[in-house]
């Protein structure tokens, strides 16, 4: 007789067999891979022992260079050398600041390939144009091919970390990437809960953290409470176009107006940032350093101090402690309430940030774990369990999405159904109904941000529920379901309760926000929420009022010889006056107008009631009855 083998869910059919899985940190300026290895989270290391991946393809006419070898060649070959392209990572050609200052060419969005949606930004290289997904894909590759030669055996999958600040677009796009270089993606997770993971079960640690991450391209602060393996996110933050690179930049806008220089050409520029990025780098150990420029336009020599470095950056700074300020609001906390500060990303080691950061929360950052290597060892850790490697692990993981997602509703007004920082998976719905009499379609618009009205939130996706079966006016039931996956990608579903038509769409939008767009709309949502307040009432009590007009003109279409001459007289004048003030910009005029009309036509309504029960009883006995 034949044995069965029994396995638990999630767990390898073979108890003695482990599943390869790795987590991978894709960041801007460099990346990592790591595996649980004997139980404990590594980062693997290339042939050379070398565990970062600087995050630089260069193409060439019969082939690419990844990671050391083509970063060597970024200032020699500036054109077909592609560094820092998460930034470019589910955006639109309109949404790079200042495309003409990169050393690289960028061209608007391609059609019908999948490694390109439409609208998505493309870069022009010597082996022809390439698109952000497929840059990144060169990368995960080799970090791919790093850890299967690490364990002589495929992977069964990798978690990939990105910014908490990601938009749909953007964590589709690096999903893509995954997909095209090769990796069965397991999970996509938030960079500072990558790292929360990390320090949580490394330390122990309980109670509620703050998780700072300023990396090459992306500034992320989270907000978690740690409780027996649970890392429960409260509230997230960040600025997806703030990180080292800018700090780069700004030193680099510095060197040359303080030589008087200028950098014209492609070369020049990532001659520049190369120099600005050392001495940055330097000035982080020193108090003052030396640099020679030497550009086509003439060469200097410059000493800079850490003093001068940390003014021309004060903004940077700055713009990183709102993000920080603001989500503790969120999270409806104190500083004093947070247990510890947890630094991330190799931009952290600048003394000015571990100093504005530990005076404004009271305490000493915590920087035990190598700021590079913590968002790939939490993803590490996250992987080994989701491979079924960790049974016996009590790790759960609950995320947020950044930002709120609703649809348009009559008016132009936004009808929030998941609310921002709501934990993620999950899966929330809301009954809508139908606005004219015989309506047979419903035309469904899905966005995301935090202002009342659609005008000044992004669009994500149209769709059309069609087949509801004719009904008065407010009689359909139409349950819209939003739902959420752990990677924070959205699916929206409609159905019609009585009939069962339903129709629903997976939101790939083409390409992401524009540079500090999620931050801005998070701002405008506080600066502006009396102004969003009154255009809500207003746009409420208009669309009240048509169809309080709707349903008196049908009304009167149908019985109006029920109306004295008087009576018909009286309202129809309401009913101008109504219309009158419907175009004015003040909600309570509106509504008065609006329940004088409806209290105008309650006799109305009640005869039109006698005549439908007449209608219903007619040749009818009692005792039928």
């Amino acid at each position: 007789m034949a044995l069965l083998q029994i396995s638990e869910p999630g767990q390898a059919p073979d108890p003695h067999q482990r599943r390869i899985a790795v987590g991978i940190d894709l960041g801007t300026t460099h990346s990592l891979v790591a595996a649980v290895r004997n139980g404990v989270a590594e980062c693997l290391p290339d042939t050379q022992g070398r565990v970062i991946l600087p995050s630089v393809v260069r193409y060439l006419q019969d082939g690419r260079q990844i990671g050391h070898s083509a970063r060597e060649q970024q200032i020699h070959d500036p054109g077909n050398t592609i560094a820092s392209v998460k930034r470019l990572m589910g955006r639109a050609l309109a949404d790079i600041p200042e495309p003409g200052k990169l050393p690289y060419a960028l061209t608007g969005g391609g059609q019908g390939d999948a490694s390109s949606a439409p609208g998505m930004v493309r870069i022009r290289t010597i082996a022809g144009e390439k698109s952000p997904v497929e840059v990144s894909a060169e990368i995960l590759a080799t970090l791919r091919q790093r850890a299967e030669d690490t364990f002589d055996s495929e992977l069964h999958g990798a978690v990939i970390t990105v910014p908490a600040y990601f938009d749909d677009a953007q964590r589709q796009a690096t999903k893509d990437a995954a997909q095209l270089a090769g990796l069965n993606v397991l999970r996509l997770i938030n960079e500072p809960t990558a790292a929360a993971i990390a320090y949580g079960l490394d330390n122990a640690s309980e109670g509620v953290y703050a998780v700072y991450d300023l990396g090459g391209g992306t500034f992320d602060i989270s907000i978690l409470r740690l409780s027996q393996g649970v890392f429960e996110v409260i509230a997230t933050g960040g600025d997806s176009a703030l990180g080292g690179d800018d700090y780069d930049r700004a030193l680099a806008d510095l060197m040359l107006a303080e030589t008087g220089l200028s950098a014209d050409t492609p070369e020049d520029r990532a001659y520049l940032l190369a120099e600005a990025r050392a001495a940055k780098e330097a000035l982080s150990d020193d108090e003052i350093v030396t640099a020679e420029i030497e550009l086509s336009s003439g060469s200097a020599d410059l000493s800079l101090n850490r003093d001068q470095f940390e003014a021309c950056t004060s903004a940077l700074t700055t713009r990183t402690l709102t993000a920080v300020r603001k989500a503790l609001r969120d999270a409806k906390l104190r500083v004093e309430e947070v247990q510890g500060v947890v630094m991330v990303g190799g931009s952290t080691r600048m003394p000015v940030i571990q100093r504005v950061v530990g005076e404004l929360f009271g305490k000493t950052p915590l920087t035990n774990l190598n700021p590079d290597e913590v968002v790939a060892l939490g993803a590490a850790i996250q992987a080994n369990q989701l491979a079924g490697n960790n049974p016996a692990g009590d790790l759960l993981l609950l995320d947020v999405i950044p930002l709120s997602l609703g649809i348009e509703t009559m008016g132009g007004l936004v009808e929030r159904i998941v609310p921002r920082n709501t934990t993620i998976p999950t899966a929330m719905a809301q009954d809508f109904t139908t606005y004219q009499d015989g309506q047979t379609a419903l035309a469904l618009h899905v966005v995301q941000g935090e202002r009342d009205l659609v005008a000044d939130c992004r669009s994500l996706a149209r769709f059309t529920l069609r087949g509801i079966p004719p009904m008065a006016a407010g009689a359909a039931r139409i349950r819209v379901t939003f739902t959420v996956d752990a990677d924070g990608l959205l699916s929206v579903a409609a159905r019609e309760q009585t009939s069962g038509v339903e129709a629903s769409i997976q939101v790939k939008p083409s390409y992401g926000l524009g540079d500090e767009q999620i931050a801005r709309m998070l701002q405008e949502s506080f600066a502006t929420a009396q102004q969003d307040m009154q255009a809500r009432a207003l746009a409420e009590a208009r669309v009240e009022a048509d169809r309080m007009l709707l349903a008196t003109r049908s009304a009167l279409s149908a019985d109006g010889d029920l109306l004295t001459t008087q009576e018909r007289a009286a309202m129809d004048g309401l009913m101008r006056s109504l219309e009158a003030l419907r175009v004015a910009e003040d909600a309570k005029a509106i509504d008065a107008a609006t329940e004088a009309l409806a209290k105008g036509t309650e006799a109305f309504a009640a005869l039109r009631m006698n005549r439908g029960i007449q209608k219903a009883l007619s040749g009818k006995n009692i005792e039928s009855v």
